[in-house]
């Protein structure tokens, strides 16, 4: 039975169902009621999926709608603010973070390109754009030379980076390779930079694991201050950049590091049913907080794989990885379609 089958069955049980109300809604604290760009710019690479299996473009009109607006609207120094009013079109309060709230939707629109068989030329130029001001509003470099991305907050920054936002070093390094070639040495270095100071992150707590946010502020450098963001809860995107640095260099300090992560995973988060977070990195022995994220298997894990794994096991040139990790296959122009058969 084929999968387009199963597809347009769903469809019909949708359309005939309360899924469609036509009734949004949003997390009430977010900026009244607005958007995230994380969510509603974070649909990109499934929904192109879906159309290519599917043979239906309505998913893909839908998520170039949603570019086409962001394409379009007016942004404070060429960032993006993490909400977006659905009512009225325009930005909520101007608060821009490449971690959490903001995060995937920079790494879809690199993703688009290369899923696109680098044909997507919007994604290509919004994504390059997005980063050049991300490089001139946001990134700075400590006094020990550490290079970090901040939080902006209407117009002040707040010298911060969180855990989530460890994964801009290798979304750097991803589209490295497609910057004007003035460009690629230079963000290759910014990508390796960030790697470091993300490991400093790991490196200067008593677990050798990264806490939630780091500061960069009141004499410290990647240390958590707060005692709300000294703990850990195995995530996966320090590990997903030193995959990618390693893929890109084959520099071993990229491997060193990842196994020096696993080794702290084994030694403070490994328990009985499985693995835990912790609740303070900074402790001299683990405070486990019980949770066993989804993550940790579809991400942490997969990344640390595939760091240890050859080149060729699931290769950039055919495979794209969406924002959980899972590969989703580059749509080539020049092969004739062949129909996708579930047993």
């Amino acid at each position: 039975m084929s999968l387009r089958w199963w597809v347009e069955t769903d469809l019909k049980h949708m359309k005939s169902s309360h899924y469609e109300s036509g009734v949004g809604r949003n997390w009430p604290w977010a900026s009244g009621g607005s958007s995230i760009l994380a969510e509603y710019g974070t649909l990109h690479l499934e929904f192109m999926h879906l159309s290519k299996l599917s043979g239906n473009p309505e998913f893909a009109q839908k998520v170039m709608n949603i570019r086409k607006v962001l394409n379009r609207l007016d942004k404070p120094q060429g960032l993006y603010p993490n909400y977006l009013n659905p009512n009225s079109g325009q930005w909520g309060q101007h608060h821009v973070s490449v971690g959490g709230l903001g995060d995937s939707f920079y790494e879809y629109l690199l993703k688009a390109w290369l899923m696109s068989d680098k044909t997507d030329d919007e994604a290509k130029k919004m994504y390059y754009d997005a980063l050049q001001a991300i490089e001139t509003n946001l990134m700075r470099k400590s006094s020990g030379g550490l290079t970090y991305i901040a939080e902006w907050k209407g117009g002040l920054l707040e010298h911060k980076m969180g855990h989530l936002t460890c994964f801009a070093g290798g979304m750097i390094a991803l589209g490295a390779d497609g910057a004007p070639s003035d460009k690629t040495g230079h963000q290759m270095e910014q990508a390796a930079e960030i790697a470091r100071t993300c490991h400093e992150s790991y490196a200067r707590t008593s677990l050798k694991l990264g806490p939630e946010a780091f500061r960069f502020d009141g004499g410290v450098e990647a240390i958590a201050t707060r005692q709300n963001e000294k703990y850990f809860i195995l995530r996966p995107e320090v590990i997903e950049t030193y995959m990618y640095m390693w893929r890109f260099t084959h520099d071993p300090k990229y491997r060193e590091w990842g196994w020096e992560a696993v080794q702290a995973l084994e030694q403070h988060c490994r328990v009985e049913g499985g693995y835990s977070g912790v609740r303070d990195v900074y402790a001299s022995t683990p405070n486990h907080d019980d949770v066993q994220q989804s993550f940790y298997l579809a991400e942490t894990l997969k990344y640390l794989y595939l760091l240890f794994s050859d080149d060729d096991h699931l290769a950039f040139d055919h495979w794209v990885f969406n924002t959980e990790a899972h590969p989703l296959p580059v749509i080539k122009k020049d092969k004739t379609d062949i129909p996708n058969e579930v047993e």
